[in-house]
């Protein structure tokens, strides 16, 4: 039996990075340049229909893990050492599964009860298309910063304004950019977030230092964003209006709309603000709908099934559609229920393999020093923190990763040219949090495109906020504009 490597572990708030020195970069590179091109090929020439099947990104990121696990071996890498590491990531991800999970029977439940019907029904009444992309991001961000989190904006108010946003014949894509570009910039900006409070303690700065000093860079960034979903909401041809009160006439037809229903959704953002646990907020907001299923909406309940019971158990576990006399409803009352959300949670899975062998070998602090190596100027640090951050949200799938691997590697480097830790605590955040949501297969980009039923691929231009971040974030550091020194020279 070969000798085991010389690795070290650092625990950082129950995360290790895994360093190998006898692993050089360019093997390290290795699984990463096969897994892209993968998927370029699979994007490109197979158009992601029938390489694979339905779970083609699935089998190339586990393909990709299968290419890692043969460096690793060649570098003297064990497996238990790796399949440690993978079942480190799958515990990990274990929460935001069971999330997913009851963000399906959410969506099924909110359907039968009413709730989103009810949503978009007012909603028809009050958002026309002239204002809807800009007052999605608003209604987005301010929903985002009072609970801390873009996944439970997209899970509420989010399925609400796509649907509302797709009744009035508005683009899904652009309806999910503008959710996601709203949802990430209170994300960002909430004290609530977890990755708001990760930051700055991976950097060694408090918590409100952090986000008065990322408002820098983070407010002319959603302004820039604002301007431009208004120039498109201004030149947005308003096919849906013509048709308003025959979609608000179909709505009111099927279901029993009230504003009751409102109740919903307002307990679950309550007892988010209450830092009552996501599971339980969204386990109640089911229970909370399905009592209101039975109560508002008895007619739709024995148009699905002979059991009202049973329709409901129906709509948390599988597939519901609720027929109405318009074409647009019926595409958009649908849910899948848990059943639905199976595809992101095996992408996640394959994904966590991946990332957890790329970590398990080495890799990833092989990729990360290099990139530090190369840091000889300030701007050339920031460059060097945001490639990082980039790489590793695409590498590893995780943006807690992507934010605490580049946040430990680099803290010395910022300290050693005299920059202040909140320098790199707000670099960490406006290239590892926000761009998370733009990789298909990373653990943000999968739940966003499965909870909000847009491909990636179609909300990514309109993710204005998320791919314009890293951007603003460099042109700051390469004019030297607000980037604060710990000592004056």
């Amino acid at each position: 039996m070969q000798d085991e490597p010389n690795l070290s572990d650092v625990e950082i708030d129950d995360q290790k990075i895994r360093d190998n020195k006898e692993l050089n970069i360019y093997e390290a590179l290795v699984p990463v340049i096969i897994l892209m091109a993968m998927l370029a090929y699979n994007i490109f020439f197979v158009e992601g229909q029938e390489w694979f099947g339905t779970y083609t990104n699935q089998i190339i990121l586990l393909l990709g893990g299968l290419v890692a696990v043969v460096v690793g071996l060649f570098n003297k890498v064990k497996i238990p050492t790796m399949l440690s590491e993978i079942w480190e990531n799958l515990k990990s991800v274990f929460i935001p599964i069971m999330i997913l999970f009851l963000v399906g029977a959410l969506a099924g439940t909110w359907l039968v009860s009413g709730v989103i019907p009810a949503m978009v029904y007012y909603g028809l009444q009050v958002l026309s298309p002239e204002i809807f992309l800009p007052a999605s991001v608003i209604i987005a961000a301010l929903i985002s910063i009072a609970t801390g989190s873009s996944w439970t904006t997209s899970a509420t108010v989010g399925i609400a304004l796509v649907g509302i946003g797709t009744a009035l014949g508005i683009s899904p894509g652009m309806i999910a950019g503008a959710v996601i570009s709203g949802a990430y910039f209170g994300d960002k900006m909430s004290p609530l977030s977890d990755t708001t409070n990760l930051a700055p303690a991976m950097a060694g700065t408090d918590l409100f230092t952090h986000i008065r000093y990322m408002a820098l860079t983070t407010v002319p960034t959603i302004v820039i964003t604002l301007i431009v979903f208004a120039i498109i909401s201004a030149n947005i041809d308003p096919t849906g209006n013509a048709d308003i009160s025959n979609l608000l006439a179909s709505i009111d037809n099927t279901f029993h709309i009230t504003p009751w229903l409102f109740l919903v959704p307002i307990a679950v953002i309550v007892l988010i603000l209450l830092k009552t646990k996501p599971l339980a907020a969204l386990a109640s907001g089911v229970l909370l709908a399905a009592i209101f299923a039975f109560i508002f909406q008895s007619n739709v309940l024995n148009s699905l099934s002979d059991s009202n019971i049973g329709a409901v158990v129906t709509s948390i576990l599988t597939d519901t559609s609720i027929a109405t006399d318009n074409e647009k409803l019926n595409d958009l009352f649908s849910s899948g229920g848990m059943q639905g959300m199976l595809w992101t949670i095996f992408l996640i899975i394959c994904a966590m393999v991946f990332g957890g062998v790329m970590d398990g070998i080495g890799a990833l602090a092989r990729i990360t020093k290099a990139l530090l190596s190369v840091a000889t100027t300030i701007f050339g640090l920031f460059a060097s923190t945001v490639i990082s951050c980039l790489g590793l949200n695409t590498i590893a799938s995780d943006q807690y990763l992507a934010i605490v691997i580049p946040g430990k590697m680099f803290k010395k480097a910022y300290q050693d040219k005299d920059l202040a830790p909140e320098n790199l605590s707000r670099t960490l955040e406006d290239s590892g949090t926000v761009t998370s949501v733009l990789i298909p297969w990373n653990t943000c980009g999968a739940y966003q495109s499965g909870v909000l039923n847009v491909d990636v691929s179609q909300y990514f231009a309109y993710a204005i906020f998320n791919w314009l971040s890293p951007f603003t974030t460099l042109l700051f550091a390469a004019f030297r504009i607000k980037i604060k020194m710990l000592t004056k020279k």
